[in-house]
């Protein structure tokens, strides 16, 4: 015999009446399917934090079935690979599963991706470690997916580089003013502590991006990272021999850049890209001349479009 137990969601709502904009769960510990590399077919499981919500348009009722948001996930978040097209299916039954109190829904994954990258010259490769997000929403119909990563590269300072040249010219002149010197002179000093006497300061740097995508079959976050690198021609590494490190100091003297430049660049990349609807980009230089940092944002600048106020950065809309 079933046992009857008391529903108080279910019982007529007593206290001050008003909708609710959203209501749900934040720090749910999901398991996530999320494709790997540049293969659709390719899957690797990851620990995430999920949060999810529907909004309340009912004034009369006490709450929301949380229990069936989290089943929801459980069913649909962890047994397929996660995509665009498959956060709008969640979305959907978000929403049907509360079709008498709700009609919009809201949900996000925060998820560390980690992938193998080759080293520059060197025959070896090791990982690197991307912090994502995919957000999803439905608001009155429409529905929105965006997704974060966090990219580091190398920044160099054009500023620096400058006077760094400017102190080895000073010193050539100072070791060879009124001489002749041969090429082979020249040459070893140019190998000496006192040929390259200033070098201009770098500093490891983050770029943060969103990009709204379409209901794809495919979550690319390999794609979104190749283009981000590619713009800014300076990332980090992972397994270096004494090759790779000469490649990455001739990279980053061929690409010196203020946070101005890393933003205009990867502007540029993502307003020449079909892949995305908007895009919104906040990079950080972490300055070694400076105890602070030096930052640029830029956005897509359609109507309606992503907010380019400073502190847009994980507060949900």
């Amino acid at each position: 015999m079933t046992k009857h137990m008391p529903d108080i969601a279910c019982q007529p709502h007593q206290g001050p009446k008003g909708t609710l904009n959203w209501v749900g769960m934040s720090g749910i510990e999901l398991p996530i399917l999320v494709q790997q590399g540049e293969d659709a077919n390719q899957t690797v499981r990851l620990s995430s934090l999920t949060q999810a919500y529907v909004n309340l348009e009912d004034p009369q009722s006490k709450g929301i079935h949380m229990s069936r948001l989290y089943l929801l996930l459980d069913q649909m978040a962890t047994q397929e690979a996660l995509t665009p097209k498959r956060v709008q299916d969640i979305l959907k039954a978000f929403i049907e599963s509360h079709s008498t109190l709700s009609k919009n829904a809201f949900v996000e994954f925060k998820f560390d991706y980690y992938e193998r990258r080759s080293s520059l010259l060197s025959d070896n490769s090791g990982w690197k470690h991307y912090p994502a997000t995919v957000r999803g929403e439905i608001r009155d119909g429409n529905f929105e997916c965006e997704i974060s990563i966090e990219v580091p590269y190398s920044s160099t300072c054009p500023c620096s580089a400058a006077l760094s040249r400017q102190l080895i010219q000073e010193a050539f002149e100072n070791q060879f003013k009124g001489q002749n010197p041969d090429y082979e002179t020249v040459m070893a000093w140019l190998g000496t502590p006192e040929g390259i006497c200033a070098t201009p300061h770098s500093q490891r740097s983050y770029a943060q991006v969103k990009v709204k995508v379409e209901a794809l079959d495919s979550l690319n976050l390999s794609q979104l990272i190749n283009e981000i690198e590619d713009a800014l021609k300076t990332p980090v590494q992972a397994a270096v021999k004494r090759e790779d490190e000469q490649e990455f100091a001739r990279l980053n003297a061929s690409n010196l850049m203020f946070c101005e430049d890393a933003s205009r660049r990867l502007q540029d990349a993502f307003l020449n890209s079909p892949h995305y609807l908007d895009f919104w980009v906040r990079v950080n230089h972490l300055e070694s001349l400076h105890p602070h940092d030096a930052v640029a944002i830029v956005t897509k600048g359609i109507e309606g479009g992503y907010t380019d106020e400073p502190n847009y950065m994980d507060r949900m809309k």
